[in-house]
């Protein structure tokens, strides 16, 4: 069976109201990035768990506690609380930007949007807290981590090593460009033990000039994630990693449903259930091994019709979800991006 780890990274905004110095709450902060309200619905983490549980699909959900220093552990307890209770795997996550917001912190005078902005020591100091808060607020001891941002490096691994968190699930390989600066390069595509810790890599693709794509919920279309996992199982690949958001169904202002990436969600789940040979996992009950041949994966050959019906739908959702269209259109082009899947 190829084990599909299907991860939403489960964070408060720290730009929004409430956490940027600007009129809000905090509870305002909940319904814009974790339960996701809108006025036709929510499609946060209650929303997700409700599709995943439909299909019997298990969900990994890497949980940021930063938010804490500024709010409480009450804050992180009403993240943690729903996912555990139903069942689904809480992970930690890790956003340094929060540090900002709370001046003398106690767990460093430096600031940096990455983990990777801090010295080693600071690193275990930040994820010694992450760690603690996560538990305080209810959640099993963590065996896996991701940065945020992806903006972990060496000394990530390092700490998490030392913390006694195994796995470490920050290297992109198809985001060469990105904040992460850990020492492995895009020929890393399988679990691998290193500096100290397994480190189980983002699935990709390949896409136009030979570049590889990230699997996550908004960078591929519904027939490319499937592709993905049906290529996947045919190679006897033993894990595929997808990363989405608990905000990613939303328009980027977080107030409207975002009803092409919804859709995708909805569908994704689906095929993870129906696809003989792929069953969901997560890291508490089935944590990926590192690989004993360390031969590049191959990965999903590119394809001129799928790649470029997924930038006309990405065209479509951006004109949607990304400003002000009248009624009319927006129906009109909603109906065209369902089509293109």
């Amino acid at each position: 069976m190829t084990a599909v780890y299907l991860t939403i990274d489960t964070e408060y905004a720290a730009h929004l109201p409430g956490a940027n110095r600007t009129p809000g709450t905090r509870a305002e902060n909940f319904a814009r990035s974790i339960a996701c309200q809108t006025p036709a619905g929510a499609v946060g983490i209650f929303h997700q768990m409700d599709v995943m549980e439909a299909h019997g699909v298990k969900g990994v959900f890497f949980v940021d506690p930063m938010p804490a220093l500024l709010w409480g552990v009450a804050a992180i307890e009403d993240v943690v609380g729903p996912i555990a209770q139903r069942g689904h795997d809480v992970q930690l996550h890790c956003h340094t930007e929060w540090l900002e917001h709370v001046p003398g912190n106690g767990l460093s005078a430096r600031i940096g949007r990455n983990l990777k902005d801090f010295a080693f020591d600071d690193q275990c100091r930040i994820l010694e807290y992450a760690r603690d808060t996560l538990i305080a607020a209810g959640a099993p001891r963590p065996v896996a981590f991701r940065a945020g941002n992806y903006g972990a490096n060496d000394d990530t691994l390092r700490a998490l090593a030392d913390l006694g968190i195994g796995y470490d699930s920050s290297h992109c390989p198809a985001l060469t460009n990105a904040d992460c600066a850990i020492s492995l390069g895009t020929g890393d595509r399988r679990p691998k033990l290193h500096r100290g810790v397994v480190e189980v890599p983002i699935g990709c693709i390949e896409t136009f000039g030979g570049r590889l794509r990230h699997g996550q919920l908004t960078a591929l279309s519904l027939r490319e994630l499937v592709a993905e996992l049906r290529h996947a199982r045919d190679t006897e690949t033993p894990e595929v990693i997808l990363v989405s958001h608990s905000f990613e169904l939303l328009s980027r202002d977080r107030r409207r449903i975002n009803r092409i990436v919804e859709r995708r969600f909805r569908k994704l789940c689906e095929a993870i259930a129906a696809m003989p040979g792929v069953s969901s996992a997560t890291f508490a009950g089935r944590p990926a091994t590192p690989s004993e041949n360390l031969s590049v994966p191959p990965v999903l050959p590119h394809d001129p019709v799928r790649g470029g019906a997924r930038v006309i739908e990405q065209v479509i959702a951006n004109a949607l979800y990304s400003r002000g269209l009248r009624a009319g259109t927006q129906q009109a082009l909603a109906l065209g991006a369902v089509l293109l899947t």
